[in-house]
């Protein structure tokens, strides 16, 4: 029997809720499909930080290396730890040591789920650079307090960061309904979105069964609102991928829909796995958090661990509790009945 080897970091709030009801669906999967997860639990938190001054141990990164995956409930304690510091501290060294340069989210209309748009039927993949662009934490401040102070923030694009990103995008658009829109803002900013676009079109000649499109950030997002059904896979630098996602958690019914995978492709280290909530630690605890964006994230981590039928399983079993009115209305249904009937599809 096939043993996958996780890595498991709560976190902090809703994100302990959310990740056992993940691996109590996980388990079931497992069991049924015929493989075996074994899990170690880390504590690296706000609490943690709070207590250490760290987010993770100096060697954290080591830790975690041996690991076939890595799921991550959520983090986040802003009235204690500043979210820049806990975002630097364990999310972004993570992507960045492991080359987790690929954000994967989807977004779609569950059944039973009501979106804020008349727009039904739309399946949109957006990926999103996860390792450089504007997130790449190049800048700093001189001549802090005084009138003269300055701020900046250096986005970095390099041309293999650049490339591979857009060659993701291009073989996740081929694998489905064979178009691509790339994400810029180059008639404002002339270096790094021109080259973005002209990337895309070089890199356009190695996959001519795909259409590519070009857009420009404020025309996507309200495309994204308008007709979302138009759109297949969406590729965006990690600024503007990271708004356009958020969009479309928006329009698929809120962040408790919104899996994502932070993958490095070519499997040498371990991906990461998430829901893209918050901590929400007003309500941790109190068995009322959705879990189903932190469960399809876990599908999410499956298929790429090699388990897709199990991972379609599971999403399958996500739809028929939906489509039952379970989990689609915020405070409808605790994190327990959630969890309890997308066990019991899965099991059927």
């Amino acid at each position: 029997m096939k043993t996958y080897t996780l890595a498991l970091i709560p976190g902090d709030g809703i994100g302990v809720d959310v990740t056992d009801a993940t691996m109590d669906v996980l388990d079931v999967a497992a069991a049924k499909f015929g493989f075996a997860l074994k899990p170690t639990t880390f504590p690296w938190s706000c609490e943690y930080y709070v207590e250490t001054g760290k987010m993770m141990p100096d060697d954290g990164i080591e830790q975690l290396r041996p690991f076939d995956a890595i799921y991550l409930g959520a983090v986040g304690w802003p009235k204690t730890v500043p979210d820049s510091v806990s975002l630097h501290g364990l999310l972004l060294p993570i992507r960045k040591a492991f080359t987790q340069y690929a954000n994967i989210r989807p977004h779609r209309l569950l059944p039973g789920v009501e979106g804020p748009l008349k727009a039904e039927g739309f399946d949109i993949l957006c990926i999103r650079e996860n390792t450089e662009g504007e997130y790449a934490g190049a800048g700093g401040r001189v001549h802090q307090g005084q009138d003269n102070e300055v701020a900046t923030e250096v986005s970095i694009f390099t041309r293999k960061g650049v490339e591979r990103i857009l060659r993701f995008g291009f073989e996740q658009a081929r694998a489905r309904r064979k178009h691509l829109t790339s994400v810029t803002k180059s008639n404002a900013q002339k270096y790094s979105m021109v080259f973005w676009d002209e990337m895309t079109d070089k890199l356009a000649a190695d996959y001519p069964d795909v259409t590519v499109s070009h857009m420009h950030i404020d025309a996507m997002a309200a495309k994204m609102v308008m007709a979302p059904q138009d759109l297949d896979v969406i590729v965006a630098s990690n600024l503007f991928g990271d708004i356009l996602t958020d969009l479309g958690a928006a329009i698929q019914g809120g962040l408790g829909f919104a899996a994502s995978a932070n993958i490095c492709p070519d499997r040498s280290v371990p991906s990461m796995f998430e829901p893209v909530h918050g901590s929400a630690p007003d309500i941790a605890g109190q068995n009322i958090a959705n879990p189903i964006a932190a469960i399809w994230s876990g599908a999410m981590m499956l298929e790429h661990l090699g388990e897709k039928i199990a991972a379609e399983a599971i999403l399958a079993a996500i739809e028929a509790a939906t489509a039952r009115g379970i989990g689609t209305r915020p405070g409808a249904s605790t994190t327990d009945e959630i969890t309890a009937a997308v066990k019991a599809a899965l099991e059927a």
